[in-house]
Formats: structure tokens, C-alpha cells, sequence
């Protein structure tokens, strides 16, 4: 039996609604400036890690509630996650790289981790890129430091979620990176993104 609480299952949520809220600030301040192709691969990417993210929580509410053990909210999350980070970095990168120059499931645990951070990475990457032209040393530090709590969700990922503490830990680390992520876009957004 998994220990899940309410409030567990609540404070999922915030991690979720601080990247979606990113990710709207970014696709407001970047629709005039991306290309219509790299707006709309980011805009899928993070439409999936949101969609993600809200279903996998709204899984433990609904467990937690005692309402149903609702698995497919749960086992949706790692797929549709990786692949929307995947997208969304795509999507900024070839925004950063067309300033430059011209460039452009069901699969195993470990492709999928590899697909997610090479999706993060990318996407982190356009944003420590973007903060550094604007001269904005702390939206790189949120950028940076967000990555790595993310990598740390990733290692979490691999281990037993059925215990309350394993859930505590992963939202607190979560809710940092996402927090941070969220931070960061708000110091761009507010310079002038």
C-alpha cells in the first residue's frame, strides 16, 4: 500500500504550477521573438511536462482520497515528462541557435532518463545563454542550480516511492528546482525578455 496523504498530494501540485506558469511567462515573451516552428515545439514540450506533472499529482490526490488507484495517471508521468522536456529544450534551442547560425512510450528507464536530460539540458543551456546576454547572473545561478535538483529527481526516480519519506524528500527537491526554474524566468521576464 502506498502513503500517500492529502497533503502530499497537494504540495505535488506547487512544483507543476511553478513550471507551467514559467512556461507561460516564456511563450508570452518569446512568441514574437521565436519562429513559429520553435515556439510550437516548445509550447508541445511544456504543454506535456504540465499535463504530466498535474495528472501524476492529481493520481495521489485521488489515492490519497481513497477515490481509486488510478495507475495510467501515474505510469504516464516518466514517458510523457521526459518526452516534453525533450520538446520544450528542442524548441529553445532552436530559437538560440537560428540567432547564431542555421541549425536544427514505451521505451527502456534508461533511454528515457537520457531523453529527459538531454531535454532539460538543452533547455537549461538556452536559458543560461539567454541570461548571460542579458547580463543576469542570477537567472543563470537559478538555471544551473534548478538543472541539478532536476538531475537529483531523476536519481530519485529509480528508487522505492511507496514510503511516505522517499515522497517527502522528491517534492521538497522538486519544489526547489521547479521554484528556482520559475525564479529564474521571472528575473528574465522582468529585464525585458
Amino acid at each position: 500500500m502506498k502513503q500517500f496523504s492529502v497533503s502530499m498530494a497537494l504540495v505535488d501540485y506547487i512544483p507543476v504550477v511553478f513550471f507551467c506558469l514559467a512556461s507561460l511567462m516564456l511563450i508570452k515573451d518569446l512568441q514574437k521573438k521565436m519562429s513559429k516552428a520553435s515556439l510550437y515545439v516548445f509550447t508541445a514540450g511544456a504543454f506535456l511536462v504540465t499535463a504530466a506533472g498535474f495528472l501524476k499529482a492529481g493520481y495521489k490526490l485521488l489515492y490519497a482520497l481513497h477515490i481509486g488507484d488510478f495507475l495510467w495517471m501515474s505510469e504516464q508521468f516518466f514517458s510523457n515528462q521526459s518526452l516534453g522536456f525533450l520538446l520544450a529544450g528542442v524548441g529553445l534551442m532552436m530559437h538560440v541557435m537560428s540567432k547564431n547560425e542555421r541549425a536544427y512510450g514505451f521505451l527502456p528507464t534508461m533511454a528515457l532518463v537520457g531523453i529527459m536530460v538531454v531535454g532539460l539540458g538543452a533547455m537549461d543551456a538556452a536559458l543560461c545563454s539567454i541570461a548571460n546576454k542579458m547580463k543576469k547572473r542570477n537567472a543563470l545561478i537559478c538555471f544551473i542550480v534548478s538543472f541539478f535538483l532536476c538531475l537529483m529527481m531523476g536519481y530519485l526516480s529509480s528508487k522505492d516511492f511507496d514510503k511516505a519519506f522517499m515522497n517527502w524528500i522528491a517534492q521538497f527537491i522538486n519544489i526547489a528546482g521547479q521554484g528556482l526554474f520559475y525564479l529564474g524566468v521571472r528575473i528574465l521576464h522582468k529585464a525585458g525578455l
